[in-house]
């Protein structure tokens, strides 16, 4: 997917609290500092940076409250932010998704974070 925003707007919309808070219109708590934890969507959402380049890459355990996610079970989120004359490319790849949460969790992020992130920044 292709964002009209620079690399650092969508790095910052992920990783700043404020403003993933304002494209989500929801609670978010977010550390940016690698071993860091973050809570977004009210606490529905949570987990631990593991990698984080400014402005390129952010890569974290991730987990979901829905009672489809095992206790304890976190999936890995990895999104690669690359400039283009467009604007910005955005490779992300979750490994890990239960697969009873697979399709949920697929719309989940087309609904609630790309669309409102392009809305957002655009």
């Amino acid at each position: 997917m292709t964002i009209k925003a620079s690399p650092h707007e969508i790095y910052e919309a992920l990783m700043d609290s404020k403003k993933h808070s304002e494209f989500t219109e929801s609670k978010a708590r977010i550390s940016r500092k690698v071993g860091g934890t973050f809570s977004v969507w009210s606490g529905s959402i949570s987990g631990t940076n593991l990698e984080l380049v400014p402005d390129k890459k952010i890569v974290q355990a991730w987990r979901s409250e829905e009672d489809t996610w095992p206790e304890g079970h976190y999936s890995r989120a990895e999104f690669i932010l690359e400039r283009t004359k467009r604007g910005t490319k955005i490779r992300f790849v979750q490994t890990g998704v239960p697969v009873q949460a697979y399709e949920s969790i697929k719309l989940g992020w087309r609904d609630y974070y790309w669309n409102p992130m392009k809305k957002f920044l655009e």
